[in-house]
């Protein structure tokens, strides 16, 4: 999680003042280099490349991933390195971000796909 996410999750559950709850629907971005906690990464850029909404499971045991493929069509020819979860405000908030477990090399006008249930998020 982001540190943004982390805040926002600390101060609901302490009922700490009011957090808003993120813009939905959520959006997934891919990156060309990973950013960490307090940095967005790289993110994707050209071709009909552009990010995603997500729908995921009901959490269990700390955890859900996404309930339906994730497919970036027309991708720019690229290495993508890693994932990040906005939300769908006017000015965006990074939420989650993570690198894959491999690295991706895309070619010009493909498509890229994460299957449903290939990105986890955890609670840990």
């Amino acid at each position: 999680m982001s540190n943004t996410a982390e805040n926002l999750m600390l101060d609901w559950i302490d009922g700490v003042g009011t957090p808003t709850r993120p813009t939905t629907p959520l959006k997934v971005a891919l990156v060309t280099a990973n950013g960490d906690d307090a940095t967005a990464g790289t993110e994707v850029t050209g071709g009909s490349y552009a990010r995603q909404s997500l729908t995921v499971a009901a959490a269990s045991g700390g955890a859900t991933s996404n309930s339906a493929d994730l497919v970036f069509s027309g991708m720019p020819a690229c290495t993508v390195v890693g994932v990040e979860v906005w939300d769908s405000a006017g000015t965006p908030v990074r939420l989650w971000y993570g690198a894959l477990t491999a690295s991706r090399t895309v070619n010009a006008a493909d498509d890229f796909k994460l299957s449903a249930g290939e990105l986890d998020l955890a609670l840990t």
